[in-house]
């Protein structure tokens, strides 16, 4: 039987800011059958025509040509930019491999793995629950959707799963045992590979020009939006941290390296982590109250970069009341807690959905927000029991603060009482006429595109 010929057009193409990275321009009628391709073979959306691949092995041109045959064999007219033939056509090593005595094959197979790793924490699939140093390298524990836990060994494209556990608990007790002081909360910062991929994939296509008599006024002629506090743009999280410590003296930081700032507590007994550079993925804020100075954790919390200013403001004005030490023991949330934690969204009517295992309040307007509540979430777990989130929904969320299960109810009552009445002013920024509005968004800091190592050519 002949092969059928699709009306679809691909052409590959190296990235231009990167030093590996392939691009992929789709076009014709046919391009939906050939985008499922080039997913396949993990390229990536960033247009309407086009779509990327950055991977932290700096292997895409080996699988951008996989992607090319794969086309071709299904009826897809390719075309290959000369300069990426020529990359698909060399052999490429890596100069100072760790593991010297593994073949190309071997390490084409673990870098696969390592890319997997990176693309289940990216995705959500693998959530990473502290991270360490061991001397030589970044080690973590995480646990998958389907409830394995796992020890992570390395870094980008050698990151490995060394043990595997039967329990959550179980893993971070081994991870404890193992680094003690060197635990950190969450995943470890990108590295400077990940970074340059992340900025590749997260890169929004250019905008068409647009003729002088269709552009809207200029900004500061645009009218601004009334909307909900939830649905705010993130803000100034430097300018928040700053304007904390300015205001409250009880408070001391210190900087133990270039991406953190920790402020603890004159008590010792209330700690406050904010990463400076916290990217899609990440917490860039970590909260965590003691009994005392040497006592057991008695709750915690993290909140992404991307939550507005206004609602982080109201959790660390929270930390300055005697609520900040609440709770903390080891019994059952109770009705009362869930029914005080929530009782601004009562009151005015938020949706409750009751669950087996979830309770969701859930705002009634189009700029989604809610509150979640984990019945199974228990005492010490790394995991939430509550979640306050703005967005689509608590598990796609545009922003979210995780608390775990015992935190002051009182607090939690502070923030839904700010989501339920907050309002906010926001500018919108029109690019042309009939466009819908795009919010202004916090750019990720990152090296130039491209600093990463690269293989050198096997000669």
């Amino acid at each position: 039987m002949p092969r059928p010929v699709l009306d679809a057009q691909v052409r590959l193409a190296l990235h231009p800011d990167h030093t590996s990275a392939v691009t992929a321009t789709v076009t014709g009628p046919d391009r939906y059958l050939a985008r499922a391709t080039l997913a396949e073979h993990g390229f990536r959306w960033t247009s309407d025509e086009t779509m990327a691949m950055a991977r932290i092995d700096h292997d895409e041109p080996h699988y951008a040509d996989q992607a090319a045959r794969a086309l071709r064999e299904g009826g897809t007219t390719v075309e290959i930019e000369p300069a990426l033939q020529g990359e698909m056509e060399t052999e490429w090593s890596y100069g100072n491999y760790p593991m010297h005595w593994l073949n190309q094959n071997k390490v084409r197979e673990v870098s696969a793995e390592a890319q997997r790793i990176h693309d289940d924490i990216a995705s959500g699939r693998l959530t990473i629950h502290m991270h360490a140093h061991d001397g030589w390298t970044t080690v973590a524990i995480g646990t998958y959707q389907d409830g394995k836990s796992v020890h992570l060994h390395g870094e980008d494209y050698v990151r490995q799963e060394t043990m595997v556990y039967d329990s959550e608990p179980e893993a971070v007790a081994d991870f404890h045992r193992q680094y003690t002081v060197a635990v950190r909360p969450g995943p470890a910062p990108l590295t400077r590979i990940e970074r340059a991929a992340a900025e590749v994939l997260s890169a929004p296509h250019a905008e068409k020009p647009v003729p002088a008599t269709a552009q809207t006024a200029a900004p500061a002629e645009r009218p601004s939006k009334m909307v909900p506090v939830y649905a705010a743009d993130p803000g100034d999280h430097e300018a928040l941290l700053n304007d904390f410590l300015a205001a409250n003296g009880d408070w001391e930081k210190y900087r133990p390296h270039d991406e953190t700032t920790i402020a603890n507590h004159e008590s010792l007994a209330l700690r406050v982590e904010f990463l400076h550079e916290a990217a899609h993925g990440d917490n860039a804020w970590t909260v965590a109250a003691y009994e005392s100075p040497v006592g057991e954790r008695l709750w915690h919390a993290t909140a992404t970069p991307t939550t507005p200013v206004d609602i982080m403001r109201i959790l660390l004005d929270s930390l300055n009341s005697e609520h900040a030490w609440d709770r903390g023991t080891t019994d059952p949330v109770k009705e009362e807690d869930l029914a005080e934690g929530s009782r601004p969204l009562q009151d005015v009517g938020w949706p409750l959905r009751v669950g087996d295992r979830l309770i969701d309040w859930t705002a009634p307007t189009a700029d989604g927000a809610g509150l979640r509540f984990d019945k199974f979430a228990r005492q010490g777990s790394v995991l939430p029991a509550w979640t306050i989130w703005g967005g689509d929904s608590a598990d796609r969320p545009t922003w979210a603060i995780h608390l775990s299960t015992h935190s002051p109810t009182a607090l939690i009552q502070d923030i839904t009482f700010k989501l339920a009445h907050g309002q906010t002013l926001r500018q919108p920024q029109l690019h042309a006429v009939g466009t819908a509005a795009r919010l202004p968004t916090q750019p990720v800091a990152a090296p130039p595109l491209g600093s990463a190592p690269r293989p050198a050519p096997r000669r």
